[in-house]
Order: structure tokens, then C-alpha cells, then sequence
């Protein structure tokens, strides 16, 4: 795989994963080494990250719609678009992982759950999943780690316990993930930030799941 033209029917890749899994490097290095354009979180102009951080109840709600509408856009700059993009994070996290933990932490009403929940209904019906979704799994301890590692200011409040709460969602969507195809890489074990042979392994497997991919939409259907 040598070059975006090659990849024409493939056009969106999006990592998954919780807080600290390492999904803008994946991101970049994937899209450096394929010539994928990278679509990054909206997180340095996101006007409620820090207020969130602070008092979660008063911000909750309007973080995630933010957060929906600006992975909207996104994924409807994608579909409408001709190159392959690499999507870091998705719009079914806010939905499936963020939203409901926080409305089970009573972080989030019931009232701004429910309407969050009928948006959501209504904004995916006009999108289709990624053609190939990566999911960054880790544990909490490397999670941490990460987290410190980079030292973001606004993430410095983060408590273990959320990033557990989150764990558990993640792994509960993921093990009932249906829409599309998934590639599960751990983090525990494979460090493709600082590890050139784990990168590789990662690329290759990322190269297999396309092919695949690829030979499926070509395939004729009897």
C-alpha cells in the first residue's frame, strides 16, 4: 500500500479508545505512513474542556454537544470527501462511552440525557460507521501513565475511578460492536509511540484488515 490513491473505496479509518490510550499518535503516524489525511479531536478549541473539568454536572451536557456536533461535521466532511481520512476518536464514543457514564455518575440530568439521547438518534441516521475502526485497549495503569506522560494541564484533575468507569464502557461497546469492520490493538503490550518495531506490526495488521476490506467491496455479490 503505497499511496492514498489506493484507497479510493476505503475512505474512513477512526481510532477508538479511552483517555491516554494514544489514539493522536496512532493517528499521526498512521496518516504519515499511508499519506492519510488526520482528523484530530477538537480539544485546543473546545470552549468547555476546562469548565467540564472543574464542575462535570454544570458542563456535562454541553460538552457532549459539542463534541457531537463538531464529530459530525467531521464525519460528513469524510463521506462527502475524496481521500482517505483517519478519524482520532469517534462519534459513537460520546454516545455509547462518555454520555451514559455521566448520566450514571449523576454528572449529567436525566432531562440532558434524554435529549442528548433522541440528538444522537437523529444525527447518526445520516452517517455511515468507518470502514475500519481501531480500538487502543489498555488497562488503567497504563492509561495513567500515558496520561502523565503528557502532561496535558486540563487533564491533571482526572480521577482514577472516571477512567475506570470509562474502561468498562469501552470494553462493553466493543464486545457488542456489530456496525463495521474492528481491528483491537493493546496497548499494554504493543508501545508503537516509541517502539519502531511495534509500529510496524501495527501498520502491517492495519495493511491485512484493509486488503481485506478491499477485496470485499470488489467481491460480486450472487
Amino acid at each position: 500500500m503505497e499511496n492514498n490513491s489506493k484507497l479510493t473505496s476505503v475512505k474512513h479509518i477512526a481510532i477508538a479508545g479511552n483517555i491516554g490510550a494514544g489514539k493522536t499518535t496512532l493517528a499521526n503516524r498512521l496518516g504519515e505512513h499511508f499519506d492519510w489525511k488526520v482528523m484530530y479531536e477538537d480539544v485546543d478549541h473546545n470552549p468547555y474542556l476546562q469548565d467540564f473539568y472543574e464542575n462535570m454536572p454544570r458542563w456535562s451536557f454541553n460538552l457532549q454537544v459539542y463534541f457531537l456536533n463538531s464529530r459530525f461535521n467531521q464525519v460528513k466532511q469524510i463521506q462527502e470527501g475524496d481521500v482517505t481520512v483517519i478519524q482520532d476518536r469517534t462519534i459513537y464514543e460520546d454516545a455509547n462511552i462518555f454520555a451514559p457514564n455521566l448520566y450514571e455518575m449523576g454528572l449529567m440530568s436525566e432531562r440532558d440525557f434524554q435529549n442528548y439521547v433522541n440528538l444522537f438518534k437523529t444525527v447518526s441516521s445520516f452517517f455511515k460507521p468507518p470502514d475500519l475502526l481501531i480500538y487502543l485497549q489498555g488497562t488503567i495503569d497504563t492509561l495513567v501513565t500515558q496520561i502523565k506522560k503528557r502532561g496535558r494541564e486540563y487533564e491533571e484533575n482526572i480521577r482514577v475511578d472516571y477512567l475506570a468507569r470509562l474502561n468498562n464502557y469501552y470494553e462493553n461497546w466493543i464486545g457488542n460492536y456489530n456496525t463495521g469492520n474492528l481491528l483491537i490493538v493493546n496497548v499494554d503490550t504493543i508501545n508503537f509511540a516509541d517502539n519502531p518495531a511495534h509500529l510496524q506490526a501495527v501498520i502491517q495488521q492495519v495493511e491485512e484488515r484493509i486488503s481485506e476490506i478491499e477485496q470485499d467491496i470488489v467481491k460480486p455479490h450472487l
